[in-house]
């Protein structure tokens, strides 16, 4: 079985980064991060995958004169680590033509909701605010939109009124650091690539 070389996007801490590279070290991956991108320098994940050894590109979205040459530098560097399939792990940036064309039907994000319901940025805010009694968290392809893509996984969690955000966050993260490694398995077994 050959492992496919994936290419992790974050923002801040990276607690998917590191579910990921759990279900790698125990085998119940097949994959293997070749590279990490993120775009606040000063987010956790970067200090977290250099220890791992992992090639971090660390990009300021703002030093570029437009999307297309932002994206254009992430590409080539992609290239260069060989890449092969795009994991967004709290990537909190919307995905952009010039790598939608270069990894077709090849990128997946994570989102803290069971989408439709509660897209874009602060999903477990926007469920307290509406007095949600079920969330949860959803795997899907990545397209132009915000969390608009093909659904891959879905698994729902019931909400107790007496929960606060911090314990709702703590089981949503509970799913994602199992729900998303197992997600990808089953993709990389589809793409043929494994098994």
């Amino acid at each position: 079985m050959r492992s496919v070389k994936i290419a992790v996007f974050a923002s801040g801490r990276g607690s998917n980064y590191e579910a990921i590279y759990e279900a790698i070290q125990a085998k119940r991956l097949d994959a293997t991060v070749v590279a990490v991108v993120c775009d606040k320098p000063e987010a956790q994940v970067i200090q977290t995958a250099m220890a791992h050894g992992i090639k971090v590109l660390s990009i300021v979205p703002n030093t570029y004169t437009n999307k297309k040459a932002y994206e254009q530098a992430i590409l080539t560097f992609l290239h260069e680590q060989q890449v092969e399939f795009i994991v967004l792990a709290g990537y909190m940036r919307l995905i952009g033509e010039t790598l939608l064309q270069a990894f077709p039907r090849r990128i997946v994000n994570i989102h803290p909701s069971l989408l439709p319901y509660f897209k874009g940025k602060d999903a477990i805010g926007q469920a307290i605010v509406a007095n949600a009694k079920v969330t949860g968290v959803t795997v899907h392809y990545v397209d132009e939109g915000m969390d608009t893509g093909e659904i891959i996984a879905q698994e729902g969690l019931m909400l107790n009124p007496t929960w606060n955000r911090e314990t709702i966050e703590r089981y949503v993260h509970r799913i994602e650091h199992q729900l998303y490694p197992e997600t990808l398995q089953k993709i990389f077994r589809k793409l043929g690539k494994i098994g």
